[in-house]
């Protein structure tokens, strides 16, 4: 039998230099290394002239060290070539060039690549795994839906799923999506994605509500996640002057910061300011995921009028601490928040309906124990049993 040592492939993973960049990933995967030895490879997007675009936008494509240990575990930060905005459907293949020399650095230390999002990682590592003669599994964590409108790119993320020995999915949404497009059903696991009860449990709302200077009897509703269009921030904020109207005290607490998709948060300012929402709105920054707890417990309603998911975390994070949740009818969400006693799903890009489903949760007297009891059942130990279960599965397969 051979035992599975597992390299972790993947270009969005934590660093010193952008510390939440990939949580969710490192949340899962250090959680398989108590059981199975892992090593991380994150490769770096880099080309020659970036340096110049920082004089432009400050935070362009940050630079972490080569090399970083986390947790006791190793990893990796090779360069790839790629260049902003052109080329994007040949970013797996230099991605695969630009870490094929840390990969044979690193060979004795292991047997499985695993990667996560189809393309460009995906590809990169079904090519690395031919290379090195390696077997490779992927997971599917939503960007599949968008990249699959995109012919080139289409065509390498079917390509690197058909070379995969196995395909875990964190919702059956965005399995059924990649079937439809021909991959074998029988290939896929739906795995999601757990929670850390450690790190997401409610703290006394009048303390944190104190600590952040917040009104004890304000309606307070609160977005998580990185300032990008995507996210829907601006969607719920045009939805607030009619809001205000009937909740004088309403507060938006918005979470979060820059990410390799970009940072609108300049242009979100500049609609609260034409709204005249100043005294509505917060932007309290990027927060670490084990100082979340508190602006999550402040709120009474979690929303996310999201365009696109796979399996959001900050759902069950934000339930951990007692919330309901207000989101859209887009990828695994209705999987999530599948239960009128835990929050409400409305169709996408539809504001009345969204509306009217935030009227309906400041109003509505939820039960918060219940909420946490269903976040609780959805820890990570159910999740990792599954994912080592079928690593073992694919190194039995090894000849």
């Amino acid at each position: 039998m051979n035992k599975p040592k597992i390299l972790v492939f993947s270009s969005l993973f934590p660093s010193q230099i952008r510390p939440n960049a990939g949580v969710f990933i490192r949340e899962r995967m250090f959680r398989v290394h108590q059981e199975i030895p892992i090593i991380v490879v994150s490769p770096v997007p880099w080309f020659p002239f970036q340096g110049l675009l920082r004089y432009w936008r400050p935070h362009f494509r940050p630079q972490p060290c080569c090399y970083e240990e986390q947790q006791g575990i190793q990893v990796y930060f090779p360069r790839f070539f790629s260049i902003p905005g052109l080329l994007k459907s040949y970013d797996g293949f230099f991605m695969a060039l630009g870490s094929l020399s840390t990969l044979i650095k690193l060979r004795k230390q292991f047997n499985i690549i695993d990667a996560h999002f189809a393309y460009p990682d995906g590809y990169a590592a079904t090519l690395l795994g031919r290379w090195l003669k390696v077997p490779v599994t992927i997971t599917l964590r939503g960007t599949e839906v968008p990249l699959s409108k995109l012919p080139g790119r289409k065509e390498r993320m079917l390509t690197a799923l058909k070379n995969t020995s196995r395909i875990f999915s964190v919702s059956d949404s965005l399995k059924q999506h990649v079937v439809s497009l021909g991959v074998e059903s029988e290939k896929i696991r739906v795995v999601g994605n757990g929670i850390d009860l450690l790190k997401f449990f409610p703290l006394d709302r009048d303390i944190v509500r104190a600590e952040l200077n917040i009104a004890e009897d304000a309606k307070v509703l609160i977005s998580v996640g990185a300032l990008v269009d995507r996210k829907g921030f601006h969607r719920v904020i045009a939805l607030l002057p009619t809001l205000v109207q009937q909740y004088p005290k309403l507060l938006y607490l918005i979470v979060g910061g820059d990410s390799p998709e970009g940072n609108i948060k300049s242009r979100l300012q500049e609609q609260v300011k034409t709204l005249k929402l100043e005294d509505h709105v917060q932007f309290l920054g990027a927060y670490p995921s084990e100082q979340l707890k508190q602006p999550l417990s402040a709120a009474d309603v979690f929303v996310l009028a999201t365009a696109n998911e796979g399996w959001a975390n900050v759902f069950l994070e934000a339930m951990a601490c007692g919330l309901p949740v207000i989101t859209t009818d887009v990828g695994g969400n209705k999987e999530v928040v599948n239960s009128l006693e835990l929050g409400i799903v409305v169709p996408f890009a539809d504001p009345e309906a969204l509306f009217s489903a935030l009227i309906l949760a400041l109003e509505k007297d939820w039960q918060a124990s219940q909420i946490i009891r269903y976040a609780q059942q959805n820890s990570w130990d159910s999740r990792v049993s599954v994912l080592t279960e079928e690593f073992r599965r694919v190194g039995n397969c090894m000849k």
